[in-house]
């Protein structure tokens, strides 16, 4: 974008906002508040409908069909086990079937009625906020439940965070469109309306709320004008989504704790294996899509189908990778990782433990569990949503962190004999560290575990493998859609103008050209003399003054251009023929004064006169000089 073009936006933008009012009108805050109400209420609702149809379609086809009951997290039972059945041996074979079936019908309705809503949904939400001003088209929420429910349903490796989000930005969208309120407010409904989804269905309202105003950028920035309207919406929608289902954390866990600052050591361990997983993930998330799916030939609409037969393949050997997997994090913490715990319970690690010798200490034999399915959840997780199956990506990322996390305890354990290490602890914090790096939200994701697990004891080592992991992995994220910071959104734009050019005066603008000397012209000087000057000069027009040294009007270089051009009239014109009115201004003014009023006078310039005489120029400011001095403040 050229300065001048940058400058015209810069300058409509402005325009537009002085048109529209200021952001703190009552009116306006008090409609926002209720509509926050309105959404919270009903995207409790659907995420209490979401819920619903996750756990009938898990019942069914994974219950069911394959004969595989995966347990959930500790405060959320199954509402659907009379669907499932009681069989306790696994249909292995059917594995090779529900997924890829599932795939296929997920990706015709995607493709059919809602493209938008393939994927994880998150990156969808994000598009829409800072690219296509909040507005979700209205089919969006249902064809996401639904082609969540499926894909999750039928195994597809995929969580809650995506749909549900995207879910609730159209609860939002929705409103602010029935309501016809401007742009800037439509997009803050759709972000507090993807927070009260994240919020109420992960029993997290405060890191709903923080997460909706992190993710939508990848660098340590928030959307600050999120914030109010997100803690009331996830607020009312927790409370209508915990008054059906309970109020509760989703997992249970024992009270861990933090008291021997030498616990920092394995701590920083762990924030490394956390990282380095979590660039895997990336990786291997984008790199199933790029380089597998976006050119694989045919149609959009079966390449889910593909996926979750690749799904169906992995969970044919290792079950634990199908889903949402929630019971597996869950099994860390239901006994002590140091013996074992009942991650030696799990379907596929009796035959794990087989592949190692007999001598193997059962802790090193979880550990080994742990670390498989952590990887085969990367890959399942790649394949379902990388092929456009439906999902989120913060439910995977909570398994393989927490799987990770609990292996990496077990052997800090091994490594750090005498220092009081849980590994089920380090499975919590690893939940937390592995989002953090992996989606560039490294405060949400920290309130987010504490809320799911009701564990704060262990802030301090979460805030420090989260913040170690989240600078490791600056240049890598989950979330393609996320802008660097709040300078780079194009929304901010005239917000971040009007307040860079209202600190900037005049005289910051005129700095580089203190040593110039303004060209002043005689109201009398001829066209030859005056065309004489104009190319002598860098300025763009130059004042006009009478006998007496008064301001008189201004001669630009395009007065100037069209008079030469007539031959017949350049001999016989005097300065004062093709002087204009001109706007003055004081050095003291800022530059917002200097756009609203050139755009007010639609002048190319403004001539800076003193402060002691408006008749007396002492420079022209023009449209170059104040973005120079925008650009010298913002770019340094």
């Amino acid at each position: 974008m050229t300065g001048a073009t940058h400058f015209v936006a810069m300058q409509t933008e402005l325009m537009k906002q002085a048109s529209t009012g200021t952001s703190g009108d009552t009116k306006k805050l008090w409609r926002l508040m209720a509509s926050c109400v309105a959404i919270g209420v009903v995207a409790g609702l659907g995420a209490a409908g979401f819920f619903v149809l996750l756990d009938a379609g898990s019942a069914i086809f994974l219950g069911k069909l394959c004969g595989y009951h995966p347990s959930g997290p500790g405060n959320e039972p199954s509402l659907f086990e009379s669907l499932a059945g009681d069989s306790t041996h696994i249909v292995r074979w059917m594995f090779l079937i529900v997924p890829a079936a599932g795939g296929l019908v997920s990706g015709l309705i995607t493709f059919t009625f809602a493209p938008e809503t393939e994927g994880h949904g998150t990156d969808a939400a994000i598009e829409a906020y800072h690219f296509k001003d909040g507005v979700v088209r209205k089919r969006v929420p249902l064809v996401k439940a639904i082609t969540s429910a499926i894909t999750i349903g039928t195994g597809g490796s995929g969580g809650r965070e995506g749909p549900i989000a995207q879910i609730g930005a159209g609860f939002g969208s929705m409103l602010g469109g029935w309501l016809k309120v401007p742009p800037e407010e439509r997009r803050i409904l759709m972000a507090a309306g993807m927070a009260a989804g994240i919020g109420a269905i992960f029993h997290a309202p405060l890191a709903g709320a923080l997460f909706a105003a992190e993710v939508l950028y990848r660098g340590p920035d928030q959307e600050h004008e999120v914030f109010v309207p997100a803690f009331l919406t996830s607020t009312v929608a927790y409370c209508v989504f915990a008054a059906i289902f309970g109020f509760k954390p989703l997992f249970i866990t024992p009270g861990y704790g933090f008291s021997d600052p030498f616990m920092l050591a394995p701590y920083l361990v762990l924030a490394g294996v956390s990282a380095l997983a979590a660039i895997l993930f990336v990786r291997v998330f984008y790199g199933v899509r790029k380089m597998f799916f976006e050119r694989l030939p045919g149609p959009n609409h079966i390449k889910p189908a593909i996926g979750g037969l690749f799904v169906g393949i992995i969970g044919f050997f290792l079950p634990e990778a199908l889903g949402a997997g929630y019971g597996v994090v869950q099994a860390c913490f239901t006994k002590d990782l140091a013996s074992h715990g009942t991650v030696l319970e799990l379907p596929s690690a009796a035959t794990i433990q087989g592949m190692f010798p007999a001598c193997m200490s059962p802790a090193l034999v979880a550990a080994a569990v742990l670390t498989l399915i952590g990887l085969a959840k990367i890959c399942t997780t790649s394949f379902a949503i990388g092929s456009g199956g439906s999902g989120g990506v913060f439910g995977p990322a909570v398994v393989i962190g927490g799987a990770f996390g609990g292996a990496t305890g077990i052997l800090c354990q091994q490594l750090f004999p005498g220092l009081p290490i849980h590994p089920g602890a380090f499975a919590l914090v690893g939940m937390a560290g592995f989002f953090a790096g992996a989606a560039n939200t490294p405060i949400s994701t920290i309130i987010m575990v504490s809320e799911m697990t009701g564990n704060y004891n262990l802030l301090p080592p979460a805030m420090l493998v989260c913040i170690v992991t989240f600078l490791l992995c600056r240049n890598h994220t989950l979330y393609e859609k996320q802008l660097p910071s709040r300078l780079d959104a194009p929304s901010k734009f005239g917000n971040m103008a009007r307040a860079i050019l209202q600190r900037l005066t005049v005289d910051d603008a005129l700095v580089v050209r203190k040593h110039r000397n303004v060209v002043l012209l005689k109201e009398d000087m001829p066209m030859g003399m005056l065309v004489y000057e104009f190319t002598r000069s860098e300025e763009a027009c130059f004042p006009v003054i009478d006998g007496e040294k008064r301001l008189v009007g201004i001669v630009d270089a395009d007065d100037v251009r069209r008079i030469v051009a007539d031959t017949q009239m350049a001999n016989l014109v005097i300065a004062a023929d093709i002087a204009r009115p001109m706007s003055r201004i004081t050095e003291d003014e800022s530059l917002l004064s200097a756009v609203n009023l050139m755009a007010k006078e639609d002048a190319r310039a403004l001539v800076v006169v003193s402060r002691s005489n408006e008749n007396e120029p002492i420079a022209t400011l023009s449209h170059a000089d104040i973005f120079d001095a925008y650009r010298r403040h913002t770019v340094g």
